[in-house]
């Protein structure tokens, strides 16, 4: 058990490190450049703009169909190189809220088509890559449903594709409902330190960095060169953007360019989502992670590229850790069990932790001017995110068994509006039933607040508070769900899309 313990500890260890070097790097990248201010010259318009494909893949979205399709069409760019796709694989009334917002549009002079499938064959990745069959772009941007990108969009990240070898350009998620509650305080927290610090600290240190799969633009030959969408993974995109990489073609990151997105704001959304991702970048390592190894790329690319791709395997040794820490600090507080020597060793994985701190703590103060005010959600969301390891290891096992599974979208509510619509438990979208894991994190829940009664009660104060945090974690995701369990069987649905 104690060795166990040890090396789960050890590899949360590790990632947490990573974490310090990401943020190190960030800062390094950031650094002021000495000499005088440069002057500023607005970008010169290229003699003639590329042709431009933008996508919009949709499933059963018809809240945020129409948004979506309107803010693309609203894109500043000329409009005889420019042409959307709305590649829509919807069974409910997405499908009419889809076709008649195209019709709208395509009065307004939009080169606009709506590509209505009957099938998902490959699911995202199938509808990008039969929209790509008759795209006539030579550069291909996407947009899922929950994004609304800028008018600016396209003339700034098209002039990112300097020199010939970038393939893809990123831009960076904001947050359209980041206030409506706890849950998306916390996930809009989360993804900040991704963007702000892992995404640029990579892109710019010559690391291999993964497309996020929207607000995006991909050089078609890119695409074509690494063998196109795949539907073998869960994250087409990061399979994609990692085989683009290794075949020599380079991501940038925009840091500067925001387009906001709706956060899933409800459990049972954010779940399906996180389990998504784990299994997906899992799957992925497992398919690409040899390639990686044995590429001729530098060590340092090779080595971050690896830990960026297994990142995921962490959330079963996250479980061992939360299964273990209270049997364990309980042997020590009695004066059984491994030794002195042993805990001040494991006393280094503080340090892990520090590194997951720092990252969020990096991205906070180059993000926003009130970043100490906002500091107060970090404790939560390491809670949270711990809480979230029994859903996520469930995830990782899938992944390693090579179980096949469904891409199940992340239900989409529109839940920035201040009208009624906004009650997103009242639409038809919203699940009222508690998947099993939920059952599964409620025994967790339990089980680490007992372990922490043992530990009040044998007088092991320095392991309080690691535990404390355990069974928050459990307690904070399983009420979650409970609650969004509750609001959408109490509600009657204001909005029933049709089936067929």
């Amino acid at each position: 058990m104690a060795a166990l313990y040890a090396i789960a500890l050890g590899v949360i260890t590790l990632l947490g490190l990573n974490h310090f070097w990401l943020s190190w790097r960030f800062a390094r990248t950031r650094r002021l450049i000495e000499g005088p201010v440069p002057e500023e010259r607005p970008a010169e318009e290229p003699a003639e703009w590329p042709r431009i494909t933008v996508q919009i893949p949709l499933y059963n979205e018809a809240l945020v169909a129409d948004r979506v399709i309107a803010a693309c069409a609203r894109l500043d760019y000329p409009a005889s190189r420019l042409e959307i796709q709305v590649l829509d694989d919807s069974t409910d009334e997405t499908v009419k809220v889809a076709a008649d917002s195209v019709r709208f549009w395509r009065r307004q002079g939009i080169n606009m088509v709506h590509l209505h499938r009957t099938h998902r064959r490959g699911y995202k990745a199938g509808a990008l890559a039969d929209g790509l069959r008759v795209a006539r772009g030579e550069f291909i941007a996407m947009f899922d449903a929950d994004f609304v990108p800028p008018r600016n969009f396209l003339r700034t990240l098209i002039g990112r594709f300097q020199p010939a070898d970038v393939g893809l350009v990123q831009a960076r998620w904001g947050h359209l409902n980041d206030g409506a509650g706890l849950l998306t305080r916390l996930q809009g927290f989360g993804l900040d330190a991704h963007f702000a610090v892992e995404q640029e600290s990579r892109t710019a240190s010559g690391y291999p960095a993964g497309f996020n799969g929207t607000a995006g633009i991909w050089r078609r030959a890119c695409i074509d060169d690494a063998g196109g969408w795949s539907a073998d993974t869960l994250t087409e995109d990061l399979d994609l953007s990692y085989r683009a990489q290794l075949k020599g073609w380079r991501m940038v990151y925009v840091t500067d360019l925001v387009v906001p997105a709706e956060l899933p704001i409800e459990m049972g959304g954010f779940r399906a989502q996180q389990h998504r991702w784990t299994k997906g970048a899992v799957q992925t390592a497992m398919k690409l992670a040899g390639s990686v190894a044995r590429s001729d790329h530098s060590a340092a690319f090779r080595m971050q590229g690896l830990i960026h791709l297994t990142a995921n395997a962490g959330f079963p040794f996250v479980l061992v850790v939360a299964l273990l820490h209270a049997p364990l600090a309980y042997q020590k507080a009695v004066g059984t069990g491994p030794g002195e020597a042993y805990f001040a060793l494991l006393g280094v994985g503080i340090a892990g932790f520090g590194g997951f701190f720092a990252a969020h703590l990096t991205a906070q103060r180059a993000l926003y001017p009130d970043w100490g005010r906002r500091m107060w959600r970090f404790p939560i969301l390491l809670a949270a995110s711990l809480g979230m390891a029994l859903s996520n290891t469930l995830a990782v096992v899938e992944a390693l068994a090579r179980r096949s599974s469904p891409f199940v979208r992340t239900p989409k509510f529109n839940s920035v509006d201040t009208t009624e619509a906004s009650a997103w438990w009242r639409t038809a979208y919203a699940g009222s039933s508690l998947k099993p894991a939920v059952f599964l994190e409620a025994l967790m829940a339990l089980y680490t607040t007992a372990g922490l009664a043992v530990l009040v009660s044998s007088g092991a104060w320095g392991a309080i508070p690691f535990q404390l945090v355990f069974a928050l974690g459990f307690w904070l995701v399983f009420g979650f769900s409970v609650r969004d369990a509750g609001l959408t069987r109490r509600a009657l649905p204001l909005h029933s899309p049709a089936t067929k």
